[in-house]
């Protein structure tokens, strides 16, 4: 019975111990706001220059009072507050804006191909490939899930990911379990 329990012990501490190299080991980096979004801008102790939903337009910029059109797409939050603060410094003696992400509607990726639900999917939270296929319903019988493809766009060339589901199923390449970001496209054959 001892060494079922030893063994049960072992059995945990490494499959606790496997390191998920697929995981990004990095830092977070700050949310870059991108066309479609929709943004909430309060500017303190001035409703006139607070807006609750603001959407980014496709040309990347947003419409506020007094400052027109401000450029969003590619800023972080903190970016376009400091933006924002600069061009009411005219009108108000001391702007405090805060810039919220109310809806992060430019963050998507997308499955194609055998699995139960293809399409568009919001990437709200950090995902990755396992967690994909949970979200479009798994896959369907005729998946082939040992040449599942992952394109990228990664700062203008597109990129190819390989995924073999059973090879990370089964423990033997966690590095396929590779996080998703933005715009990748799934494709199960």
């Amino acid at each position: 019975m001892r060494k079922k329990i030893a063994s049960l012990g072992i059995l945990a501490v490494l499959l606790f111990a496997v390191p998920q190299t697929g995981l990004s080991q990095s830092p977070k980096e700050s949310y870059i706001i991108g066309n479609g979004d929709i943004l909430e801008i309060v500017t303190w102790k001035e409703e006139d220059f607070s807006r609750e939903e603001i959407i980014v337009r496709l040309d990347g910029m947003i419409s506020f009072p007094l400052l027109d059109d401000v450029m969003a797409a590619g800023k972080t939050p903190t970016q376009l507050k400091l933006d924002i603060q600069d061009g009411l410094k005219a009108y108000v003696s001391e702007p405090h804006v805060t810039v919220t992400i109310r809806s992060a509607a430019s963050k998507r990726f997308y499955i194609l191909g055998e699995v139960v639900n293809t399409g568009e999917y919001p990437l709200t939270k950090n995902l990755t490939v396992l967690q994909a296929f949970a979200l479009a319903g798994g896959f369907t019988e005729w998946a082939s899930k040992k040449e599942i493809i992952l394109f990228r766009r990664d700062q203008g060339k597109e990129t190819v990911i390989r995924i073999d589901y059973k090879d990370i199923v089964k423990g033997k390449d966690f590095s396929q379990n590779v996080e998703i970001r933005a715009d990748d496209t799934i494709v199960v054959p």
